[in-house]
């Protein structure tokens, strides 16, 4: 909430007080359906009206007549309805809202809410099997937009990249790569049952063979295993940099294994009491924390005696605790719903102080691409899928990354390419970049250096509806941005540029900002800069450039 906002209900609260109302009266802002009404309204006088023993619109007016109008940075409060107030700033605290704005410059938004806690974000952390698919492109910019949010908050993030290199899938990776081998060798090509058959898999072979000349006839499973993780890492890794994605940790499956860390897991578990075997196998008492059923952890030996998928992530989660994350974060499909219960449980197994509801989830719903009113399903180099790459060089990265956050992450995504390669106002990002770029005009017409502006300027002298709608929209920045943060949605901050970009071309064609009688330019310079500062800041937060031209 803006300064002037949060003066506004601490006055509220002092005058409501004074009338009677409890100590903890935390008075509700919202701003009027119809802007005609003001610029801030509250319900105060209904939700007070029973325990003070006044009607609701009575109490209204006693409330107004109690509030100090200086100190709540008001020009006007008027009753409307059954006991509604709506209150209209004055001319100065919107100046000073503006001026603070403009003063503030790229550290607009920011607050310290997290108090520099550490919080670790999980997210992307695919198999080392394939190129990233669109998928992992939708979870990159979801959870790097969270780690960012996070650290406008105050917090102090760890982006982390959980790598699954063990198991199954690996294994049948490792088998690919073997018979695209002994097909260069001259052999039949007999790709395995759940196998991958990209092209991206022939290349592996191919430089497989180069580098090991000696293995030709790819008899070393365990060598090829290694050398197409490696390359699938190494690409995965090019994936995220093409896309502005950059992690602080990589943290390997096989290294649990290695260390003896599921081992370690499994018989703190057992120690806890919360196991049992049953017809050879060891079963979780999951039940006991939510789950339909107890969870199988270690197979019986006629089913191959392995650890099930779970256990790993809660060896894995159980890292991040003794690591000092006291907060973690996982950005991940849909598909993983069943996960949850299942990784919390064990986790509290442990019986080592862990929440109940460590770790947090953020899921996401996955990806439809569309192009000439048709799905797209199939990558030239993938096969199956369509890649972060292909998006990345159909439309650019800003496009990819806005259309990624633009919705909820529970929700489904369609992504039109058509519409993502469109330079017209109908494309939300290049909408919101040429907002950017049209405020950055204003300066460059004018030859004017945005550091140098008036800050002492008579915000009355604008009287446009447009004006006093984006100022609004402006000053509510710091809010929306804590909002968004709080609930893990970075969405909020693509819409809220969406619709302060809407406010910004219509102001543009509305108001003349050059050329103007002295005070009005420079009231309109000032406003100019601080939708530019408020535009750059949200884009630069999602990982989107704000570009001064188109």
């Amino acid at each position: 909430m803006s300064a002037g906002a949060e003066a506004l209900r601490a006055e509220l609260t002092r005058a409501a007080r004074t009338l009677g109302a409890p100590a903890d009266i935390a008075p509700l802002l919202e701003r009027p359906r119809d802007p005609a009404f003001g610029d801030w309204a509250t319900n105060l006088a209904m939700v007070l009206s029973k325990a003070l023993g006044q009607k609701p619109r009575e109490l209204a007016q006693t409330l107004i007549d109690a509030l100090d109008m200086r100190a709540a940075g008001l020009a006007s409060a008027e009753i409307a309805g059954p006991g509604f107030i709506n209150f209209r700033l004055s001319a100065d605290t919107v100046a000073n809202g503006i001026t603070a704005l403009v003063d503030a410059g790229a550290q607009y938004g920011r607050s310290n809410a997290g108090a520099g806690r550490p919080v670790v974000v999980e997210f992307v952390s695919a198999n080392p099997t394939g190129p990233l698919h669109v998928g992992h492109g939708r979870q990159a910019a979801l959870g790097d937009a969270i780690s960012a949010l996070l650290e406008w908050t105050g917090w102090e993030v760890s982006r982390e990249f959980y790598y699954n290199d063990a198991g199954a899938q690996i294994e049948n990776l490792a088998k690919s790569v073997q018979a695209r081998v002994r097909e260069l060798a001259g052999g039949s090509l007999q790709i395995p049952e759940g196998g991958y058959h990209g092209a991206y898999i022939a290349e592996i072979a191919e430089r497989y063979v180069a580098e090991h000349p000696q293995d030709a006839a790819g008899d070393d499973l365990d060598a090829l295993r290694r050398f197409a993780v490696q390359a699938l890492r190494g690409e995965q890794d090019r994936d995220m940099q093409a896309f502005g994605v950059a992690f602080d940790t990589y943290y390997l499956e096989s290294s649990l294994y290695d260390d003896g860390r599921v081992e370690k897991t499994v018989r703190e578990l057992v120690a806890s009491g919360k196991t049992y075997e049953k017809d050879g196998a060891l079963f979780l008492c999951t039940t006991e924390y939510g789950d339909d059923q107890d969870r199988v952890m270690r197979k019986s030996a006629e089913k191959g005696s392995g650890y099930t998928y779970f256990v790993p992530d809660v060896a894995y989660h159980e890292t991040k605790w003794e690591r000092g994350f006291r907060r973690a974060i996982n950005v991940q499909g849909a598909d993983h719903h069943s996960t949850v219960t299942r990784v919390r449980a064990g986790l509290q197994a442990l019986d080592i102080g862990i929440p109940k509801d460590y770790p947090e989830y953020a899921l996401h719903q996955m990806v439809t691409v569309m192009k000439g009113g048709e799905e797209v399903k199939l990558s030239k180099r993938a096969g199956s899928y369509v890649t972060v790459r292909d998006l990345i060089d159909e439309v650019g990265r800003d496009a990819v990354r806005y259309f990624f956050l633009m919705r909820k992450g529970d929700s489904q995504l369609s992504f039109d390419v058509d519409l993502a390669r469109s330079q017209s106002e109908e494309n939300p990002v290049y909408y919101i970049q040429m907002a950017h770029a049209r405020l950055a005009g204003i300066f460059r017409v004018g030859g004017i250096d945005p550091a140098t502006i008036a800050r002492d300027v008579d915000f009355s002298v604008l009287s446009l509806q447009e004006e006093s709608e984006l100022m609004k929209a402006l000053l509510d920045f710091p809010a929306l941005v804590a909002g968004a943060a709080e609930a893990l949605e970075p969405h909020r901050v693509a819409t809220y540029l969406h619709d302060t970009a809407g406010k910004i071309h219509l102001w543009y064609h509305k108001a003349h900002v050059l050329n103007e009688p002295e005070p009005i330019t420079r009231a309109r310079l000032l406003l100019a800069r601080a939708a530019q500062i408020v535009i750059c800041n949200g884009l630069t937060m999602l990982g989107i450039s704000a570009p001064d031209r188109m």
